[in-house]
């Protein structure tokens, strides 16, 4: 067990980062974050920011000897950064696990090497793949880079051979997977915690609603039949256990038309949904994150209101910084600002959650809010 009043690491310095350093810190943590970026919102709430490249060797020697755990914030670290770190820290999630997360193919082979469904693929390692094995699967489908693609970047959708090549030059020929296009009625997520001895606790389900490939809003709990929750709860905890996973893990799931439950992708870090945890949940994925890092027991992570979030994305900064005093003083309503100083559009600048004993009342509310903006 890391004792408070420890320094603990972490790799990256968005939200998710930022969140995490306050929930450290909060606990009686310090915390130093890496990241190249001078003005990142965890850079601005940390103990110590070492602006530098994950690569540079300086920096991970300063953290072996200034931290007593390391996390990260996104799963695009490179691998050999934590393979260092691991020689001399403990490092969670660990670069196995990041390996697996940083390609969507792996991701794909992992489900089906523990038998659960997943839309068909086919990995593209080059044009000759390509070209090859298109007509294995059904069109309309998605192209998508390997890793580094995420919020509905790096992704096309194709029908044709010559969509799938043009766009698989688009992308610079780097590795892909080619996925049918399956239609969906429903995305959930689940999150869990798992810590080094093995001990789960899972969050309740989220259902996500998405505007162009954003995660706009969740819901919870999801509105979608038991068993599939059941069902989907049982599939990441597998999948945490195949890794041997330490950490935070979420794990997003596709209800399709026809009632079948498919994994879509894994994040081994805190996630979006996940960010109702905080307000509507007796502990939230980031307090779990510090507990995975420092061998705390896990503890109890009920659910106490029925809870939507909303992100709030750069878009509404298009004229200037938006009015948010109606949902600062909206009573059962929490804002989060991201402290970003440079909206663009698509970029999450902040989220809300709003809470209500009826989920249809919070749903309600929380549209309303927005549309209020």
């Amino acid at each position: 067990m890391i004792e408070k009043g420890a320094t603990l690491g972490i790799l990256g310095g968005g939200q998710l980062g930022m969140m995490f350093t306050q929930a450290a810190q909060r606990m009686g943590y310090k915390v130093i974050v890496l990241d190249p970026n001078h003005d990142s919102p965890t850079g601005k709430i940390a103990d110590e920011h070492l602006q530098s490249m994950y690569t540079d060797i300086n920096a991970t020697d300063y953290l072996i000897d200034a931290c007593s755990a390391v996390s990260t914030e996104f799963e695009n670290i490179p691998l050999e950064t934590l393979r260092l770190l691991e020689k001399k820290i403990f490092v969670c999630p660990s670069s196995d696990c990041l390996r697996v997360a940083q390609s969507r193919t792996l991701e794909k082979d992992l489900s089906k090497k523990i038998n659960f469904s997943t839309t068909a693929y086919i990995g593209i390692e080059n044009k000759e793949k390509l070209l090859s094995d298109f007509k294995r699967i059904q069109t309309p489908a998605y192209l998508k880079i390997n890793g580094l693609g995420y919020d509905g970047k790096g992704q096309k959708i194709v029908k044709t051979i010559n969509e799938a090549i043009e766009s698989f030059m688009a992308f610079g020929e780097v590795p892909c997977i080619l996925e049918e296009a399956v239609k969906i009625n429903t995305e959930i997520s689940i999150i869990l915690a798992r810590n080094i001895n093995g001990d789960i606790a899972t969050f309740p389900a989220a259902e996500n609603i998405h505007r162009n490939g954003i995660l706009h809003m969740s819901i919870v709990p999801a509105r979608v039949p038991a068993h599939h929750i059941e069902n989907a709860k049982k599939i990441a905890q597998k999948i945490a256990n195949t890794l041997d996973y330490i950490g935070i893990l979420a794990v997003e799931f596709f209800i399709t038309e026809a009632n079948d439950l498919l994994v879509n992708e894994i994040a081994p870090r805190p996630h979006n949904s996940g960010h109702y945890t905080i307000e509507a949940c007796s502990q939230s994925q980031f307090d779990l994150q510090v507990k995975t890092m420092c061998d705390i027991p896990l503890g109890d992570i009920s659910l106490g209101s029925p809870a939507v979030m909303v992100n709030l994305l750069g878009d509404l900064w298009s004229s200037g910084t938006p009015n948010l005093a109606h949902i600062e003083k909206h009573k059962s309503t929490e804002l989060h600002l991201y402290n970003k100083s440079e909206p663009r559009p698509g970029r999450k600048m902040a989220h809300f959650t709003t809470l209500d004993k009826s989920i249809d009342v919070a749903k309600d509310t929380a549209i309303k809010l927005f549309e209020e903006i």
